[in-house]
């Protein structure tokens, strides 16, 4: 924290403008060095005109922003350097900044930073994170939403409420003659727990839903060769990505592709047909269609409506029961000659317009993607910080199982404070190094 640092903050490569972070108290001075402008000398948050210098000889034509502290992102002062986009000239004027004594940033350090010297909280730490991840709009939205503390708002008033109840609880045991105070009686208790407990409820199913929205569903498109499942691929992506025709075997390697259903990323695998084969490259892509199985967060477990049940269907019947799954009867214009019972499924072709409509509806309902709303939609990001919110139901259990038993009030308060404290390591109120470096590792090194 006392030394400067500096990274790219932009994508390294081809490009019209790359951006050179520097933040610490030497950042101006050591920047200074290696420039024509007299950085010491520029008002705080202004953008200047000039060249970075080595030797005499210009190295590159660049705007360069001063920012002093506290108003930084890092609250610390900051430079940003502008310069052409490009390996060789990012990476040359980054090395200068090196040579000046200033160290190679960290992942997500600048963040770190940021949270360290209290600009902002752990939840809106991570928001920044995925913000710069966030391939969808209503991903957009709601990691708006906590950037603009939606969720550390929620958990604060939930803290609130907690001190509120333990106060009172402290002022009962120590100053029983005051008549003033509210009485925490186990009924009260109860009811304010309750509230408390939906709250957190909210937090955990949104926190879930916050992973479908910002990851995508992972869906494997699996079955014996030549039952359509490459023609379903292409029919959802409205592309001719994967090879399909009739011969069995065509795709030998998985194939995958994306699309949006209700704002949500659909990250789709087209495997390879599932069978015993004595082909060599067909058992490779045999073995992948199986990994992809166990990865998969829906399977689409796709059967010929114009063939009997073989005993490779069966076995993939029974193979991905215990995965979340939609059993595909494709080929529906064709004549019926399978028989299957007992089995949700549902019915497609891919020679009509709609004949994929009734299976995006049952992946709508699987998820329920039409209803997870973005407005005000506070949720935690990582999975620790979601484990400490299960950790707080685990807590409330047991508040209510000694309410229940007539615990003494201040064994009840031990799993109030419990809960109490545990919140504020969500938020970062208080916090360990382990936390800090699980948190931020995942960060570019710009950022």
């Amino acid at each position: 924290m006392n030394d400067t640092i500096t990274a790219i903050s932009t994508t390294l490569g081809l490009g019209a403008i790359s951006i050179i972070r520097v933040s610490g108290k030497e950042a101006i001075e050591k920047v200074n060095n290696i420039t024509n402008i007299n950085l010491k000398e520029k008002q705080t948050h202004t953008v200047s005109y000039g060249y970075i210098i080595e030797n005499k000889n210009i190295i590159d034509e660049v705007l360069i922003t001063v920012m002093k502290a506290p108003k930084t992102c890092t609250t610390e002062d900051t430079v940003e350097i502008n310069c052409h986009g490009g390996v060789a000239t990012t990476k040359k004027v980054l090395e200068m900044i090196l040579d000046q004594g200033i160290r190679l940033a960290e992942p997500g350090e600048f963040t770190k930073r940021a949270f360290l010297n209290g600009r902002i909280d752990l939840t809106k730490s991570q928001a920044v994170n995925d913000l710069i991840n966030a391939k969808t709009e209503k991903a957009r939205q709601i990691v708006i939403n906590n950037l603009t503390g939606t969720t550390t708002n929620k958990i604060k008033k939930l803290r609130e409420k907690l001190v509120q109840i333990i106060s009172n609880i402290e002022v009962n045991i120590d100053y029983p003659e005051y008549q003033d105070i509210e009485e925490m009686t186990n009924q009260k208790i109860k009811q304010e727990i309750n509230n408390i407990e939906k709250e957190l409820n909210q937090i955990i199913e949104n926190s879930q839903n916050s992973k479908l929205i910002t990851n995508g569903i992972n869906i494997a498109i699996v079955g014996r060769p030549n039952v359509g499942k490459s023609s379903i691929l292409n029919k959802l992506i409205e592309q001719d990505k994967a090879i399909v025709t009739n011969i069995p075997g065509t795709t030998r390697d998985i194939v995958e592709a994306t699309f949006q259903l209700e704002g949500i990323e659909l990250n789709l695998i087209d495997t390879a047909g599932i069978r015993e084969t004595t082909d060599l490259v067909e058992q490779i892509g045999v073995e992948k269609s199986k990994q992809a199985i166990e990865k998969a967060d829906l399977v689409l477990l796709v059967l010929n409506n114009n063939e009997k049940l073989t005993s490779e269907d069966k076995k993939l019947l029974e193979e991905t029961k215990h995965k979340k799954r939609i059993i595909v009867l494709n080929k529906t214009d064709l004549k019926t000659n399978i028989n299957i019972e007992n089995q949700e499924i549902v019915k497609t072709n891919t020679t009509k317009e709609n004949g994929l409509k009734e299976l995006t509806d049952k992946i709508k309902e699987l998820f329920k993607l039409e209803k997870i709303k973005t407005n005000d939609f506070y949720y935690v990001s990582t999975i620790e910080q979601l484990q400490k919110i299960k950790n707080c139901k685990q807590n409330i259990i047991s508040i209510k199982k000694g309410l229940k038993e007539e615990l003494p009030i201040d064994m009840i308060e031990i799993d109030l404070k419990a809960i109490w404290q545990t919140l504020g390591e969500v938020i970062g109120e208080t916090y360990t190094e382990e936390l800090l470096d699980n948190l931020f590792k995942n960060f570019c090194v710009g950022k």
